[in-house]
Order: C-alpha cells, then structure tokens, then sequence
C-alpha cells in the first residue's frame, strides 16, 4: 500500500501578499509559511517565479517525496479545467496558464481555483464554518472575493465564476469598481474602499487623527489605520466602519435571502475593527433579510485570518487528486 503523503502545499496568491506553507494532509496548522509581497505590476512571470522560489524553500524544509502536491488560489475568475486564471483587476493578469507554470517548474501536480474559495473552503475546512452544511465566505482586502460552500463542495457555477460577491451591486450608479461597473460593494468595503471613502470625507472630520496624518504627511489613510483610529476612539473613524459595516449588510443580507445558509464567515484585516464594524453590519442584516433566515445564520469573523486561503487550497487539491470533488 502507498503511504499516505504528510502533507500538502497551499499557495495564496492577494492583490498586496503572496502566501506558501504546507498543510497537513488531514489539516491543521500550515508549517514553513512563507509570505512576500505581491509585486503585481512587475507582471505575471515575476510573480509566478518568486512563488516557486518560496516552495522550493517551504518544500526543501519536509523533504520533496513527503508532499503530495500543490493548491493554488489565486483572484479573478479562473478556468479550473486549462488551469488558467482569466482576469484578475487587482493583478492586471489575463490569461495566464498559471497551473501548469507552477506544476512545470516544480515537478510536483497543481490544481487551481479561486482564492477566496480557498478561503472559504478553508474556513468549513478547519475554521468558523466546520461543520456547517451551507457556508458563504466574504474575504475583505485589496478586493472583495468570496465563495460558496454547500454539502461540503465549492459551488463553482455553469462557468467557474459563482462566488464574486465583490461585485454585486450595493448601488446601481455608484462608484466606479476596478472591474469596470459601477456601485460594487467592493469599490465600497474593500480595503482600498474603505480608504477612499475615509479621505473623501476628511474635510467634516475636524480633530480626526486620520485628517493630521493626512495634513502633515506623516503617513497614508488606509483601511488598517481607520481601524486604529477607530479603537482608539476617533469619532470620524468610527463613523467610516459603522457605515462600511452597513454597507456590507446590504450583500450580506441578500445572500441570506438568496441561500439561506447555515453560516456567513467575514475575513480579511477590517475585521479587526470588531464590534464598530460587525455591530453595525449584523443590525443592518436584521432589517434586511427575511427573520427566519437570518435567524438560521450566523455572521462572523474568520478563525484563520491569515491561513484559510492556503488550507483552502490545500483542501481543494485534496478534494481534487484524492476524493474525487
């Protein structure tokens, strides 16, 4: 009998981080974790290199033969079936044969799939979700991706594209996204949104901590030092989080409507900002989506902030080679 392989190797791929470890073949904690930025506008070839280097270093830390193989996640729409990701705004990339790139240049099979799938696959896998039959996944970071877990299997769509609940509209002419179209929750709650939308409010925010640093240049508004401001009891911070967490609602509670599932786990850095966001967002929910749905789910932060993408690849890759998903 062949012995079972120890372990899996998980690729996270973000709009601002690259991440690498290896998974358990029956989950649990990454070991050899590597992260690096992404570097998206030195392009593809770039990116794709520095991810091999990190798992030849990750891998060279086990030995070769203990690990199976590789999940990669990776943003944007992707062809599961070429292994190749489509689009991805945050990255500039199209097109891209990404599987086979990586399973070329380290001998070892590839599988690829959305990363905000892997991140919500992760978290049914081995975070907030374990256990639940009907799982949604929202990732809050350069973008906004998301994903579908229903019966324990990622709902992947006629054509690989379910889950980008990033762009579904909050606002029919509202900003404009990275994607093209106009009012997506993400041109509103993503880390990028939630910075935009602070800085554009900043001339009625007197004695705010984020309008000195943006008066006397000693650093830049973004969505991590909203959240700073914010526990520290800026007043104009907290104002940002209560309506980004209003804001989320909105797709919040129309995926209730729409799945009805058992859980909706939020991920990604502004989930720091705790009860200013997640207070606003779940009384908002309450007043949107039907009470016998939102009474049957749950909305929470993630348990694996920074791991859920590479155990959800991992997870995939598993589901993929060994179980037949």
């Amino acid at each position: 009998m062949t012995e079972q392989p120890r372990w899996i190797a998980g690729v996270d791929i973000g709009g601002t981080n690259l991440r690498v470890g290896l998974v358990p073949f029956d989950g649990g904690v990454p070991v050899a974790v590597r992260q690096e930025r992404t570097i998206p506008e030195r392009g593809p070839a770039h990116v794709v290199a520095r991810i091999v280097d990190m798992l030849r270093s990750a891998v060279g830390e086990v030995g070769w033969g203990t690990v199976a193989g590789v999940g990669v996640g990776c943003p944007g729409p992707v062809d599961r079936g070429a292994g190749v990701v489509l689009e991805t705004p945050n990255l500039g990339w199209r097109n891209v044969p990404l599987r086979d790139l990586i399973a070329e240049a380290t001998g070892l099979p590839v599988t690829l799939d959305n990363d905000a799938n892997c991140a919500a696959y992760g978290e049914w896998w081995q975070g907030a979700g374990r256990g639940a039959e009907r799982l949604i996944g929202l990732t809050l970071g350069t973008g906004i991706g998301g994903g579908i877990v229903l019966g324990g299997e990622i709902y992947h769509g006629a054509s690989d594209a379910a889950g980008e609940v990033g762009h579904m509209s909050v606002d029919f002419d509202g900003r404009l996204c990275a994607c093209g179209s106009r009012g997506c929750v993400e041109a509103y709650a993503s880390g990028p949104g939630i910075a935009a939308r602070a800085v554009e409010g900043l001339g009625g925010a007197a004695g705010s901590g984020l309008a000195e640093i943006a008066r006397n240049g000693s650093g830049r508004v973004t969505a991590r030092r909203v959240c700073e401001e914010a526990a520290a009891g800026d007043a104009y911070a907290v104002r940002i989080l209560a309506e980004t967490g209003r804001i989320l609602a909105v797709a919040v509670a129309n995926l209730i409507n729409l799945f009805n599932p058992d859980v909706i786990v939020i991920a990604g850095g502004v989930t720091a900002a705790g009860d200013h966001l997640f207070g606003p967002l779940r009384d908002e929910v309450r007043r949107r989506a039907f009470p016998s749905a939102i009474g049957a789910c749950r909305v929470v932060p993630a348990q694996l902030p920074d791991t859920a993408g590479m155990i959800g690849a991992a997870g995939v890759f598993k589901g993929v080679v060994y179980d037949g998903v």
